[in-house]
């Protein structure tokens, strides 16, 4: 007994040591790396770099991908890292960025934490809900910055949609409404092969299932259960963000959901879904596609003084009983407000901010679970076939 506890208190004391042992002044150049060097992760490098982060390596299974980023973002940073965790040993690494695959995101998270480093993981947190909760209650416990892609949250027009929101501007809400509509039949196929050669497949599969490589499943992850988890996780979860975060509800008592692969048929997920959560007080409905992306992503909270559409371009509020009863149209806005960019480029200054200060980034690891726990309720509803519970 005395033996765990001495053991419990020297590990707890490493962990505190790795925590705490490079605390960085206001003014001092964050040092990162990315794991997993795709399109994303180098765009948030990007923008990290803008802010005066310095990227040191990068990470990827891919070599193509890390000599890409290392060309374009940073020719100085080493990048023959295929394994992440030789990255997390460097001491002079303060923060990582993760843009691996969904399956990964715990897995290097936990890991970076427990290494002392500091993380921005894109969304979904998580791959399953069990994940989740692991995860949540593991950055409780420690003294890291995590913040979570759900770059809304920093977005100036979605915060001020929210305080739209809380003053009851809009009356009562029971039904809102997301969708996000993407074309992916146009997208060329097979315009960048994959050099099966340059890839360490087994690396890449991680926890998932053994199976021969596919460069379908590589390339369009996200769209494959192994990996991913088709539009509730990569393209729902952000709304479902924004709804929770306004509505001040973040567990759906229940959900259901159908959907079909009707023009993508290679993929695992549907390419057309509907979803339906039971919250609280309120209904929300989404419906997704893959075959057009007219309309591309909105959210509408229908109220009973007013109705709020908000998306990324920014949002705009329509009163009641000012146009006839069921007349098709809109009456003039009474509020509106335009985004003057892209929401990422906050939320990754959020993030460095954060790194220096210790402070709570704005999209923390509680919401971001919750978020991606009503994403995974919706896909088991899908493919149970049946109404999924909390």
């Amino acid at each position: 007994m005395h033996d765990n506890r001495r053991d419990f208190l020297r590990n707890s004391a490493i962990l505190t040591a790795l925590s705490t042992s490079r605390i960085l002044g206001a003014n001092e150049r964050v040092r990162i790396a990315g794991l997993g060097t795709g399109g994303r992760c180098s765009y948030l490098l990007g923008l990290a770099s803008k802010a005066g982060a310095e990227i040191v390596a990068l990470c990827d299974v891919y070599e193509p991908r890390r000599l890409a980023a290392q060309g374009k973002l940073a020719p100085t940073a080493r990048a023959d890292y295929v394994d992440y965790r030789a990255v997390l040993d460097r001491k002079d690494v303060d923060a990582v960025i993760v843009g691996s695959p969904d399956h990964w995101h715990v897995a290097m998270t936990l890991d970076a934490i427990q290494s002392g480093k500091d993380v921005y993981v894109e969304k979904p947190v998580s791959h399953t809900i069990a994940e989740g909760e692991r995860l949540e209650k593991a950055v409780s416990g420690s003294r890291q910055v995590v913040q979570v892609g759900y770059q809304q949250r920093s977005w100036e027009h979605f915060q001020a949609g929210r305080e739209v929101v809380a003053s009851g501007k809009l009356g009562k809400i029971t039904l809102i409404l997301a969708s996000w509509y993407q074309d992916y039949l146009s997208r060329p196929r097979g315009a960048s092969p994959v050099d099966a050669q340059k890839l360490d497949w087994k690396r890449f599969l991680g926890s998932a299932p053994e199976q021969p490589f596919d460069p379908l499943r590589f390339t369009e992850w996200r769209w494959f259960w192994d990996f991913g988890g088709g539009h509730l996780t990569d393209l729902y979860s952000h709304y479902g963000d924004v709804i929770q975060w306004y509505m001040g509800q973040d567990s759906p008592k229940m959900a259901q959901a159908m959907g079909g692969r009707n023009a993508l048929p290679a993929f695992e997920c549907p390419d057309t879904i509907n979803a339906a959560y039971e919250y609280p007080g309120f209904n929300v409905v989404y419906n997704g596609s893959l075959v057009g992306s007219l309309e591309g992503g909105n959210i509408v909270f229908r109220g009973s003084n007013a109705m709020m559409k908000i998306n990324r371009d920014g949002f705009a509020v329509y009163p009641e009983r000012v146009v006839p009863f069921e007349k098709t149209q809109y009456p003039e806005p009474v509020m509106a407000m335009r985004s003057l960019g892209d929401g990422t480029v906050d939320h990754v200054k959020n993030f460095l901010d954060c790194v220096r200060s210790r402070k709570t980034p704005n999209a923390d690891v509680r919401s971001a679970v919750a978020a991606a726990r009503a994403a995974h309720l919706g896909n088991l509803a899908y493919r149970k076939g049946r109404t999924s519970v909390l």
